[in-house]
């Protein structure tokens, strides 16, 4: 199942990843093992009201604890390579901040994937808000997660909002 999920992820050495999430599940640790195997750097951003300790699996992820679902993740522009948000796009009270806030910290032609269990999203609603956010090429890739719409695009060099 995992696998055909990392496929769609290309790391390099050096390459940052965020994951932007509610909890820790098997994906939030297969994108950590694929980044250490690349000698890349894993991030997590998690919305939760509660404590978080990473396990020892986890060690060295960059972590930040985010309160509530009217607050954006905070990360550096153009410090990111992927921005994955799993289960938190659709339960963010303003996912608009979310898309600004990608957009800026992703480097170019960079990728960003939103996953959420499947009939949350309206997916041509999101392609559209994707679209107007200058993320190109959304696309709705199905059967990567059992159960998961996931869909997919790119922040591309010189277009829209610029660098």
């Amino acid at each position: 199942m995992l696998t055909d999920f990392l496929q769609l992820f290309n790391p390099l050495p050096g390459n940052h990843y965020i994951q932007i999430s509610t909890q820790v599940d098997e994906t939030t640790n297969a994108l950590y093992e694929m980044m250490q195997e690349c000698d890349g750097e894993f991030r997590l951003a998690l919305y939760t009201q509660e404590d978080v300790t990473l396990e020892r699996s986890l060690e060295g992820t960059k972590l930040q604890l985010i309160k509530n679902f009217k607050s954006p993740f905070r990360s550096l522009p153009r410090d990111n390579d992927s921005v994955i948000f799993k289960d938190i796009f659709a339960k963010h009270a303003e996912p608009e901040l979310l898309l600004r806030v990608a957009y800026t910290t992703l480097a170019n032609t960079a990728d960003i994937v939103i996953i959420e269990k499947k009939n949350t999203l309206d997916i041509e609603k999101t392609k559209e808000l994707l679209e107007k956010f200058e993320f190109r090429a959304p696309n709705h890739i199905e059967g990567v997660l059992d159960g998961y719409d996931v869909l997919t695009a790119k922040k591309m060099h010189m277009w829209g909002n610029g660098l």
